[in-house]
This record gives C-alpha cells, structure tokens and sequence, in this order.
C-alpha cells in the first residue's frame, strides 16, 4: 500500500462562509421600510382622498392594523357608532372556488378595536355612498340589513349584483395607485398593519397594548416583527437621553 504525502493541507484552501452576524449588508438593504411614516401615511390617505372606497379600506387598514382578510369580512352590524369600537372576529378566505367567511381561528385574533371619531365619521359617509351605488346601479333591494350587509363590496357585471371583495382587490388596487402617482413611496398591502403598529410604538403604546390590537397569540410575534421604531421615536429617545445624562 503506497501513501502519498502532500506538502498542504487543502483545506487551507477552503472560504469559510461568515456568520450572520459578520455579512455585510447593502445599506440601501438595511434602510429599507416596510411601513410609513406618519407624514407619508398623510400624504398617501391625502392622495387618494377622491377615491370613496379605496381610501376608507386604506383609511381603516392604517387606523385598526387589521388584516386584508379581516378587513373584507366587515359588516356593518361590525362597527358600534355609541361605543366607538369596531369587532374583528371572522375573515374572508377563498376556497373551492368560492369566497366563504370564516372565524378567525385563535381567541386573540377575534377582538374588538376602539376607533377614532374621525375614521367613523368616514365610515359614515362611505356607507351613504354605498347606498347611492346601490341605488344608481338599481340594486337597492340588494342592500341588506346591518348583520347581512358587508361593508366593502364590489359590483360583479356577469351576475348584475353586488359581492364580497376578491382577495387580490387590494393589491390590484394600490399597484393601481402607484403607477399613478410615481412619487409616493412603494409599499404593499400588508405594510399598512405594520404601519399601524409603528405608529402605535411612536406615540408610547405598550408592547402588551399593541398585542392586543394586532390580535397576536404570542406577544413574541408582536415583540419580533412589530418593534421597528420610526426616525420620529429614534429622535425622541435621543433627546430623552441627553436629558436625562444632563452633561
């Protein structure tokens, strides 16, 4: 048996791949949002203010932090006017071919948000616009009583009625936004729960608080996607800092 004795070892030649910790990442990566600020939510709901419906869904996806499915299960008996609070206990999912309701799955996930007056005086008027619709589409019959009636509903041509929301209309709706206005900042659907959540951080809500409303099962879920800060808050603490340090 012939051993061969080989001056080095190949390994040597090997690139260890760095850990995590130790990559390099672009700094465009790194800055990259996937929520809006308060001036730029602003600036989006402004933009699109003409756009009855579409603002109202974006307006109550920014204002609630709930879910596309959540948000296109809605009925009116949903939203309490008195109490100010809108229930988010059933979502809309596609299946078979069909759209069916269904109830969200976990207890934390089915809950009740309080609302802003203004974001209800918006729902207020978007559903005498919905009634006009019906009416100019000759479908008032079609309009139902507060527990039977969705809040958000698109017109199907074929069938000459009035139907839940496809799961994609949000999407298709604000690429829609986008192309036509360039300037504002690109996000996707999604981003508006993230969004809500920033924003609650921002203006001093707790971790627990923002569990609760986002309806997550585990406050780790919350604590690992939700704790973006915003420049606005980074600059708060700054500045809480230097005071407190006084020198």
């Amino acid at each position: 048996m012939k051993m061969y004795i080989i001056k080095r070892n190949p390994m040597d030649y090997v690139t260890l791949p760095k850990l995590k910790h130790e990559m390099e990442y672009p700094a465009e990566l790194e800055e990259k949002k996937y929520y809006y600020t308060r001036d730029e939510l602003r600036n989006f709901l402004e933009t699109i203010q003409g756009e009855d419906m579409s603002y109202t869904m974006f307006r109550l996806l920014a204002f609630t932090g709930a879910r596309k499915g959540e948000l296109y299960a809605l009925h009116w008996s949903d939203v309490d006017f008195h109490h100010k609070t809108i229930s988010l206990k059933k979502t809309l999912i596609h299946t078979s071919g069909k759209k069916q309701l269904q109830t969200s799955k976990t207890k934390s996930s089915r809950r009740k948000v309080s609302v802003d007056d203004e974001t209800l005086a918006i729902l207020k008027k978007w559903r005498s616009k919905q009634i006009q619709r019906y009416l100019t589409l000759e479908l008032s019959s079609s309009f139902q009583s507060d527990d039977q009636q969705p809040i958000f509903t698109v017109y199907n041509q074929l069938k000459h009625e009035m139907d839940y929301c496809r799961l994609a209309y949000l999407n298709e709706k604000l690429e829609r936004i986008f192309q036509k206005n360039p300037k504002l900042p690109q996000v996707n659907v999604h981003a508006f729960r993230h969004t809500h959540a920033s924003l609650l951080f921002a203006a001093g809500a707790s971790i627990k608080d923002v569990q609760a409303r986002l309806g997550h099962k585990d406050i780790q879920t919350t604590m690992d996607i939700y704790t973006h800060v915003t420049d606005e808050a980074k600059e708060k603490t700054a500045e809480m800092f230097h005071k407190y340090m006084t020198f």
